[in-house]
């Protein structure tokens, strides 16, 4: 199942990967960041860090390693990286994934 059309609506992200490859909608409140991710190619995340961040998947395949520690997150795993902690992902096409971000300006909504 695809994320319904009112989240479909909500703005994307203002990020430097094609929307042929990935497709996303956020909200943001003074306090954080809510992204609804859909990847619709295979990506590799680099490894980088930022503040915290908590996650689920809910379709697809992600592995994700975090601070060295590498897994497999499959629907219904979710995960938590802690503020300033290294971390990236190889993540399969199909995959939907919701990231909640504990910076609102994470990432800036496209306008």
């Amino acid at each position: 199942m695809s994320f319904p059309d009112f989240i479909t609506a909500f703005p994307g992200l203002a990020v430097p990967f094609p929307t042929d490859t990935l497709q996303t909608a956020a909200v943001r409140s003074d306090d954080g960041l809510v992204v609804f991710f859909t990847f619709l190619q295979d990506m590799t995340l680099p490894i980088h860090a930022h503040g915290d961040q908590w996650g689920t998947i809910i379709a697809g395949e992600i592995v994700l390693t975090i601070g060295g520690e590498t897994r497999t997150c499959r629907p219904g795993d979710s995960y938590f990286i802690p503020a300033g902690v290294e971390h990236g992902a190889v993540v399969k096409a199909g995959t939907r994934a919701i990231d909640v971000f504990a910076e609102a300006d994470r990432y800036p909504l496209k306008t």
